[in-house]
């Protein structure tokens, strides 16, 4: 059993809000006292990028034995509020027992951990270039025994950094967790398929030649209901809310209608040429991959959120309680994607029950197993048996 607290603040300085928060950690554990206070989630706004490191070490001053991880964005979050490109903080802590977690990062790598401990999953932060990220993380997640990794991109415009008891610029650190500490994950897509599963039998790089055999172009417009005569015009506006949902050979797919499986990667539709036949996809694309083409909008974005969030409920069922949450969004997701300013994470923390210390941010890439995506959200509960 772990307990978990949560605070949150928005000010523009930093030192205020952060007193805010500490102000809010001392009257919780006041009012509920809370032993061993071990690790502690921090994110911030890219507004207070330039003080990472000062509000780390008034962090150490405030929680001594305290290991803290977390990352910078556009956008953070604690339970139904969202700041979104303003300056602010969230926190979580928990007193998860010390040998069942490890930190890591590059200049304390996971496989490098003293013996004793076994990495079950791990919670990953990271920034850099693309290709190098999706490499680290396949082989991070082969250092795990379930593969599973959770996490997310930083997403600040300037000054972009992750924290693991410091301050790192580059590269990806995070928390790995034994198997002791029992959790769940879901990845929402936020969109929904519009067409049948197809399989690539032609593609150049991120050139889509034919699906099935025929022409890509054609497919997207049968699947999206258009004829050949519309317009170039028309055919932009169609293909520019269009997006392709690319599964892997060998990646689980979907038995449920309408919905994506767990390994499906979203990429949007950036380019055609009419005399080919042929769609530019910004991914990589390789022959046998299965592909759907669909579309994101409020709608479905909110109906998928619900879904997640009811699976991690019925996997409870009566059996475990849920903790404390963490909740990972793509930065173009949030506010009006939703409906509404905080409408994303109210949802959330309301199909919780309202009363769970939930934190996260928006980022600018998500991570859930070994895949890097874009425009989902992930989240991740930490239970305890009943």
């Amino acid at each position: 059993m772990a307990d978990f607290i949560q605070a949150h603040a928005g000010h523009a300085d930093w030192r205020i809000a952060l007193e805010q928060c500490w102000s809010q950690i001392r009257q919780q554990l006041e009012s509920a006292p809370v032993a061993g206070l071990s690790l502690g989630w921090c994110y911030c706004t890219d507004h207070y990028a330039a003080q990472a490191g000062a509000i780390l070490e008034t962090l150490g001053r405030y929680l001594p034995g305290v290991h803290w991880v977390g990352t910078l964005g556009i956008g953070v979050a604690a339970g139904p509020v969202e700041y979104i490109d303003e300056p602010a903080m969230v926190l979580l802590l928990t007193n998860l027992p010390a040998h069942s977690f490890r930190l890591f990062s590059e200049f304390q790598p996971l496989d490098a951990q003293p013996p004793g401990f076994e990495p079950f999953t791990a919670l990953v932060h990271a920034h850099g270039p693309t290709g190098e990220l999706a490499a680290e993380l396949k082989r991070l997640s082969g250092q795990t025994s379930t593969g599973y990794l959770f996490g997310g991109l930083c997403s600040a415009r300037h000054r972009a950094s992750h924290f693991a008891d410091t301050v790192f610029s580059g590269g990806l650190s995070g928390v790995a967790f034994g198997p002791d500490v029992r959790l769940l994950s879901r990845v929402t897509q936020g969109c929904q398929p519009i067409g049948t599963q197809r399989r690539v039998t032609r593609g150049e790089g991120n050139i889509l030649v034919t699906l099935d055999g025929q022409r890509a172009l054609d497919c997207v417009l049968q699947d999206l209901g258009l004829p050949e005569t519309l317009s170039d015009v028309e055919l932009n506006r169609a293909l520019a809310t269009t997006l392709v949902g690319l599964t892997a050979t060998g990646e689980d797919v979907s038995v449920q209608p309408g919905a994506f499986g767990t390994n499906t990667e979203v990429r949007h539709i950036v380019g055609v040429s009419r005399k080919s036949g042929v769609l530019v996809v910004a991914e990589q694309l390789r022959p046998g991959a299965k592909l759907a083409f669909c579309r994101r909008d409020t709608e479905a974005a909110q109906l998928d959120l619900l879904r997640i969030l009811g699976e991690i409920r019925r996997d409870c069922g009566t059996s475990a309680r849920i903790d404390g949450a963490l909740y990972i969004s793509c930065s173009g997701r949030g506010g009006p994607h939703f409906g509404a300013p905080h409408a994303e994470f109210r949802l959330v923390n309301r199909e919780l029950g309202g009363e769970v210390p939930l934190v996260g941010f928006f980022a600018g890439g998500e991570i859930a197993r070994s895949h890097l995506y874009g425009y989902t959200g992930v989240l991740t509960v930490f239970t305890t048996p009943l």
